[in-house]
């Protein structure tokens, strides 16, 4: 019954997630999309289990949680001795971040 609550709740938050959006300072300067933009989103769809419109929405959502965690873990278990992973997994999604940028910057898309 506990676990039946907990997972209504849990669908409940997910479905007013987006008021709880932070607003991107670039943009609203800019006028144009930061590199990060659409991050919230996309990790509420990939929390949400929609792992295509999590995509969609920035394709770089799974390399940066990917990182965080690998990273995170790394130094927690390994210290100094992951240094060189921590900065190639740096190196590998700071690329994917930017080649994400170019190409949604440059790329017209439908709207």
């Amino acid at each position: 019954m506990f676990k039946i609550y907990i997972l209504s709740a849990w669908s409940s938050f997910l479905d007013k997630a987006d008021i709880f959006l932070l607003p991107c300072p670039f943009k609203y300067l800019f006028k144009i999309d930061c590199p990060g933009c659409g991050f919230q989103r996309s990790l509420i769809f990939l929390l949400k289990g929609d792992w295509k419109r999590s995509f969609d929405m920035y394709p770089p959502a799974i390399p940066l949680l990917i990182t965080f965690i690998v990273g995170l873990s790394a130094n927690y278990w390994f210290g100094k001795r992951s240094d060189k992973l921590i900065k190639t997994l740096y190196l590998i999604t700071g690329s994917i971040v930017l080649i994400n940028y170019v190409y949604k910057m440059w790329i017209p898309h439908p709207h």
